[in-house]
């Protein structure tokens, strides 16, 4: 599958002037990041696992 066939989300802390966007899309053994302002270069690849364990993370820093 390529990536132009995933259903790519951006990030919820976006901010609406486009700078500093993420998108990911989700897959069985995956989790895929790429940047929203240059969507051809290739994606970054994590584990469920790893992306589980990273947005836990993240939440628990922003409290």
């Amino acid at each position: 599958m390529s990536t132009s066939e995933l259903t790519w989300f951006k990030s919820s802390y976006s901010g609406g002037g486009g700078d500093n966007c993420i998108e990911i899309a989700v897959r069985t053994e995956a989790v895929l990041v790429r940047d929203s302002k240059d969507t051809d270069r290739q994606a970054l690849a994590v584990s469920r696992d790893a992306w589980s364990a990273f947005t836990t993370l993240a939440a628990d820093a922003r409290l």
